[in-house]
C-alpha cells in the first residue's frame, strides 16, 4: 500500500484504469466461458434425456403390441374351432403369428399361468422349447474385448432376450384349456434396433455431421446395435462389445439412468442408458441411445472462442477510451506540479498555460496561473518599494532609519498578505470542489497528489501569516497562562512527525523541567516547531535531534525554564551569527527569512530570550529561555 501512495497521479490513474481491465474483465470472461460451457452441456443432456424418452416409449409400445397380438390369437375364433374339432393348431398359430409380427408362438395345452407380457431372459434349455433352430442360431453372441469394460471370464453370451407374452385360452364352459406363448427375439434383431434409431434420430435431426445410435444390452453385452466397429469391415456392427464398468455399475448395479458422455466402442458419445427389468423386476439389460459428441464439442469450442475474442476486443477498446479520459485528469495536474516546482526554483514566469478541460481541474489550473500573476506583480512592486526605501534608509542614522524601513516594509507586506489571501481562498475552494466531484475510486487514488497541493496552499497561507505577524506583531499577541512545557514539546514532535518519518534522524528526548512558565501556548508551540523544522532541514543525510528542557536559576536568582533544540548538522557560521535573528535572513533556498525573527519576537514579547550557539560536539543549539512567575 505504501508503494501505491508513493506513485504519481499518472501512474495511479493508469493503474486504476488498467487493473480492472486486465483483472476484472478477464475474470468475467472466464466466468462467462464457464457458464456457457456448462449451459451447453446441460442442453446436450436435456436433448439426450428426450431421446431416451422417445426410445423407451417405442420399446414399451412394441412390448404392448406383442401382448396385444398374442392375446388376439388366443381369443381368435379360428383357434377355438381348431381346438374344438382337432385341427392343426401349430400351423394355424404359425400363420397368425407371422401376421402379428411375432418371431415365435406356441400352444401349451393344460397349462394355466397368469396372463402377462414382459421382458424375459431365456436360458439355452428354455430356448430349445420356444425358438426355432434359425432363431437359436441368432442367440449366441461372442464377447469382444472392450476398453474399460468390467473383467469377465466369459467368452460368449448364450442367453436370449425376448419380449414374451402369455395368454390363457378358455373352453365354452369357462375352464382353461391351455395357454398361448408368443414373443419377439431381441438378439441380433437389427430391424427392431434400426427402427428405434430411425424414430429417435430421423434423417437430418442431428446437425454438424453427428450420428445417432441405439443399442439393446443383455446384462452389459450388446446383443442388438447399430454402432459400427472400425476395422476391415466398417459395416460390421459392434454386437458382442460391452459397456464400460462405470456405466454398468451405475445402471445395472444401482438402477440409475445414465445421462452423460460415455466412451462407446471407439468414440465418445453423449449417452443415455436406461435399465431394463424382466417380469420379476430384476435388472437384466439396458436400453441405450446416444450421438457423437465431437461435432458438438467443436461447435462449443468455436462459440467459446468467439466469446473470448469479443471480450478481448471490448477490453482493448475500453482500455484506449479509459486512457484518453485518464490523460485529461493527470495531464493538467502534472503541469500544475511542474509550474509550482519551476516557481520554487526561481522561474517566476512559469505558468500552467491553457487547459482544454473546463472541469474543476481546469479551473484550478487557471486560478493557479492567476495567483502566480498576482504574486509576480506584487513581488515586482515589493522589490521596487524595498529598493526605494533602502536607498532612503541608507541616508538615515541608527534606530530611526531601521524603524522607518520596518514601518514601510510592514505596511507593504500587510497589503500583499491581504491581496494574496483572496486567490489562496479561491484555490482552496476549488480544490475542495475537486474532491467532492471526483468519483470515490479516483479520489482515493488522487489523495496524495491533492494533499501536495494542500501543502503548497498551506505553505502560502503560512507565509501570509508570517508576513502579517511581521507587519502587525501587536495584533498577534496571545492569551498568557502557565503551560506544561513537556506536554507542549510532545505535541510539537507529533506535528513534525511526518518530516522525521522521511529521514534517518534519531530523536532524543530529555524533558526534565517541572516549572510552568507563563506564555501563550500556541505561540510557544509555533516557536518550537520552527526550531525543530530548521534542525531537520540541516540534517538531510541523518543525524541526532535533541529536544530537552530543564529548570534553572538566572543570574538575578529568578526561576526560569530552558527549552533547547540541538542538532548534529554543520553548525552556524560566524558570519551568520550576527544576522541570524534579523528579518529576511535565511540559508534555505525556499525560506522566507522570517521564522527566527518572528520566533525571537514572540519569546521576547513574554519576557523571554531566544539564544543560538554552536555545540562543542558539533552542530547547533537553539535555547528558549522563559521566566517563571510564581509556582508551576
Amino acid at each position: 500500500m505504501g508503494r501505491f501512495h508513493a506513485l504519481s497521479i499518472r501512474n495511479k490513474l493508469l493503474a486504476m484504469v488498467l487493473l480492472p481491465l486486465a483483472g476484472v474483465l478477464p475474470l468475467l470472461g472466464l466466468l462467462l466461458l464457464w457458464w456457457s460451457n456448462a449451459a451447453f452441456d446441460r442442453l446436450l443432456i436435456t436433448k439426450i434425456r428426450a431421446d431416451l424418452a422417445v426410445a423407451q416409449g417405442y420399446f414399451e409400445r412394441v412390448l404392448a403390441e406383442v401382448g396385444t397380438g398374442t392375446g388376439a390369437i388366443a381369443d381368435s375364433h379360428a383357434l377355438a374351432l381348431a381346438l374344438r374339432h382337432g385341427g392343426d393348431v401349430t400351423a394355424l398359430l404359425a400363420a397368425q403369428g407371422r401376421r402379428a409380427g411375432l418371431d415365435f408362438i406356441h400352444w401349451r395345452p393344460g397349462e394355466s399361468t397368469p396372463d402377462g407380457t414382459s421382458l424375459a431372459v431365456l436360458s439355452p434349455p428354455e430356448q430349445a422349447a420356444l425358438l426355432a433352430p434359425a432363431q437359436r442360431a441368432r442367440v449366441a453372441v461372442p464377447l469382444v474385448g472392450t476398453r474399460n469394460a468390467a473383467p469377465t471370464a466369459r467368452t460368449q453370451e448364450e442367453r436370449a432376450m425376448v419380449l414374451l407374452s402369455s395368454r390363457t385360452v378358455h373352453g365354452d364352459d369357462g375352464r382353461p384349456l391351455g395357454r398361448v406363448l408368443g414373443g419377439v427375439l431381441l438378439n441380433r434383431n437389427l430391424p427392431f434396433i434400426d427402427h428405434i434409431n430411425q424414430i429417435v434420430y430421423p434423417e437430418g435431426s442431428l446437425p454438424f455431421g453427428s450420428q445417432g445410435t441405439a443399442t439393446l444390452f443383455l446384462d452389459d453385452v450388446r446383443i442388438s446395435t447399430n454402432v459400427r466397429l472400425f476395422g476391415p469391415s466398417p459395416d460390421e456392427r459392434a454386437i458382442g462389445t460391452r459397456v464400460s464398468q462405470a456405466v454398468r455399475d451405475a445402471v445395472l448395479g444401482r438402477g440409475q439412468t445414465w445421462l452423460d458422455r460415455a466412451f462407446v466402442v471407439n468414440d465418445w458419445y453423449v449417452s443415455a442408458y436406461e435399465p431394463l427389468t424382466d417380469g420379476r423386476g430384476q435388472r437384466v439389460g439396458m436400453l441405450y441411445v446416444g450421438f457423437l459428441e465431437r461435432p458438438f464439442t467443436l461447435l462449443k469450442y468455436a462459440a467459446l472462442a468467439g466469446i473470448g475474442v469479443v471480450f478481448f476486443a471490448v477490453m482493448i477498446v475500453a482500455a484506449v477510451v479509459s486512457l484518453r479520459w485518464a490523460r485529461d485528469i493527470f495531464g493538467p495536474v502534472e503541469r500544475m506540479e511542474a509550474t509550482m516546482q519551476g516557481v520554487e526554483g526561481g522561474d517566476l514566469g512559469a505558468r500552467v498555460g491553457a487547459v482544454a478541460s473546463g472541469d474543476e481541474i481546469g479551473r484550478l489550473a487557471r486560478h493557479l496561473d492567476h495567483l502566480l500573476d498576482v504574486l509576480q506583480r506584487w513581488n515586482a512592486e515589493l522589490d521596487a518599494k524595498v529598493a526605494e526605501r533602502t536607498r532612503e534608509l541608507e541616508t538615515a542614522q541608527g534606530q530611526l532609519l531601521r524603524s522607518e524601513k520596518l514601518a514601510a516594509v510592514g505596511q507593504l507586506t500587510a497589503s500583499i498578505a491581504h491581496e494574496i489571501n483572496n486567490p489562496i481562498a479561491v484555490i482552496q475552494g476549488n480544490l475542495d470542489l475537486v474532491r467532492t466531484q471526483l468519483p470515490p475510486e479516483v479520489s482515493d487514488a488522487a489523495r496524495d497528489e491533492l494533499r501536495l497541493i494542500d501543502e503548497q496552499v498551506e505553505r502560502m497561507r503560512l507565509i501570509v501569516t508570517q508576513l502579517l505577524q511581521f507587519a502587525r506583531p501587536a495584533e498577534y499577541a496571545g492569551y498568557m497562562a502557565p503551560v506544561d512545557t513537556a506536554r507542549v514539546a510532545e505535541d510539537c514532535l507529533v506535528l513534525v512527525g511526518h518530516l522525521l518519518s522521511r529521514t534517518r534522524i534519531t530523536l532524543v528526548r530529555d524533558l526534565r523541567a517541572t516549572r510552568w512558565p507563563a506564555i501563550n501556548r500556541n505561540e510557544l508551540q509555533q516557536v518550537l516547531v520552527n526550531l525543530l523544522v530548521n534542525a531537520i532541514h540541516v540534517m538531510p543525510e541523518g543525524g541526532t535531534l535533541t529536544l530537552s528542557s530543564r529548570d534553572e536559576l538566572g543570574e538575578d536568582g529568578a526561576e526560569r525554564v530552558v527549552l533547547a533544540v540541538g542538532d548534529t548538522g554543520p553548525g552556524l557560521e560566524a558570519a551568520l551569527m550576527d544576522q541570524l535573528f534579523k528579518p529576511f535572513v535565511t540559508r534555505k533556498k525556499d525560506g522566507t527569512g522570517l521564522g527566527l525573527w518572528i520566533s525571537r519576537s514572540l519569546v521576547e514579547r513574554y519576557g523571554g530570550e531566544l539564544l543560538a550557539a554552536n555545540r562543542a560536539e558539533g552542530g547547533a543549539c537553539f535555547s528558549v529561555v522563559l521566566r517563571v512567575d510564581g509556582g508551576g
